[in-house]
């Protein structure tokens, strides 16, 4: 296998462990300064230039792409995409995982648990924006931090509305989020590669300082991780379009809750504290999933014309429950059943013998008039009651109201 692995820091230990980690496995690899692309699409075909020669085949890309160049390294991921070369992590994971409302907005669809957040623009609403979450304290985030660089604890409202102005007015865009108390200065970081947790530590905060980050001179140490926490961390990389990525997690009363996905993370605090190859995890996985490039469904849909993928419901009363995939004539009318969810539960390519209950989703392809009429009906949302204010009590002694007026 021919591996690219596209760093701007060569000799930074992640890189560098990586590399040796291919290097000792019989791979060839180069680590390729992402900044030095050139992104051509003059040809017939999607190519990329590297110091102003044609790029030679690589059979995958591993990115490495730094926060401060997350535009123009998404751009390059992509067109190793329209390649056909192979990258654990696709360009658009990378894009959702950086900006930290889409990942929030994307885990919170999908039933993932996160800390209550809101994200307002207007001045006038930061104090609602407040309550929401649960009051003060609360945790103010940059959208685009890193290495717990912008992320601030506000003691009391006062001080959380005055931040919060203050970075809007440098243009910064900003999350409100609940405090979990009973985490405080403590998280655990998950590494996943493919579908398991590989390794996972503990990092525990020093003194008065809250984020537990080890650049910020947090502390880790090795944790067995409860098989909850592994099926959440897994579950929100697959969700985020993540095959390698660092999950960090709060250990909040009602179990896990997720805090970040990271589509980079740093392997030197993890593999010290658990002593396990994880980069040689990551290089074994590529090597196994090389030979199958991600499929953008889009784009490949685009030349079937009225085909395309839709998620079902069997419900009670449908017909379709007790009944098993293949007596329940979706085949017939041109509807192939992908995969099948029942709960927390993916069972892909599910057999014609798979017996169907309630409550069961299929995810299908096939005509789309034919899958119109399963298709449930959109869910309405139901309006929060809003709390009206009192109105005005009519006085009862008008000369009092004009003595203390006057």
């Amino acid at each position: 296998m021919k591996l690219a692995i596209l760093s701007r820091a060569p000799d930074a230990y992640s890189t560098k462990r990586l590399r040796a980690a291919a290097i000792e496995r019989g791979h060839t690899v180069r680590i390729l300064n992402t900044l030095r692309f050139a992104i051509d699409l003059a040809g017939d075909e999607p190519d990329l230039q590297y110091r102003g020669k044609q790029l030679s085949h690589y059979d995958a890309v591993l990115p490495r792409i730094g926060a401060s160049i997350t535009f123009f390294g998404i751009a390059v991921v992509r067109q190793f995409e329209q390649m056909d070369v192979y990258t654990p992590n696709t360009a658009n994971g990378i894009a959702n995982s950086r900006d930290k409302l889409r990942s929030i907005q994307i885990l919170s669809r999908h039933s993932i648990s996160i800390p209550a957040t809101t994200f307002v623009r207007d001045r006038a609403d930061v104090l609602s924006a407040i309550e929401r979450v649960g009051g003060a304290p609360v945790v103010i985030k940059l959208l685009e931090g890193t290495q717990g660089i912008g992320v601030i604890l506000a003691p009391d409202t006062k001080v959380a509305e005055a931040v919060i102005e203050t970075l809007q007015s440098t243009r910064q865009n900003v999350l409100i989020q609940r405090f979990i108390a009973e985490s405080r200065g403590r998280d655990i970081r998950a590494l996943v590669v493919g579908d398991r947790v590989v390794a996972a530590m503990r990092r525990t905060a020093q003194g008065d300082e809250f984020r537990s980050n080890l650049h910020r001179g947090g502390v880790s140490e090795i944790v067995d991780l409860d098989p909850a926490y592994e099926r959440v961390a897994v579950r929100s990389a697959q969700i985020m379009g993540l095959r390698v990525a660092g999950v960090d997690m709060l250990e909040a009363a009602d179990g896990p809750m997720v805090l970040e996905v990271n589509s980079s993370p740093g392997l030197e605090g993890i593999e010290t504290a658990t002593e396990l190859d994880i980069a040689g995890a990551i290089i074994d996985y590529i090597e196994r999933q090389v030979d199958f490039p991600e499929l953008d469904v889009r784009q490949r849909l685009t030349v079937s014309t009225g085909y395309g993928v839709a998620e079902l419901h069997v419900r009670e009363g449908s017909g379709l429950v007790g009944t098993s995939i293949g007596a329940s004539g979706l085949r017939e009318r041109d509807i192939t059943v992908l995969t099948l969810n029942r709960g927390s539960t993916v069972v892909p390519n599910p057999k014609s013998s798979r017996i169907l209950e309630a409550e069961d989703r299929l995810l299908c392809f096939g005509r789309l008039e034919e899958m119109r009429d399963l298709v449930p009906e959109r869910r309405r949302r139901r309006a929060r009651p809003e709390v009206m204010p009192l109105p005005p009590q009519p006085s009862q002694d008008n000369d009092a109201d004009q003595t203390h007026d006057s």
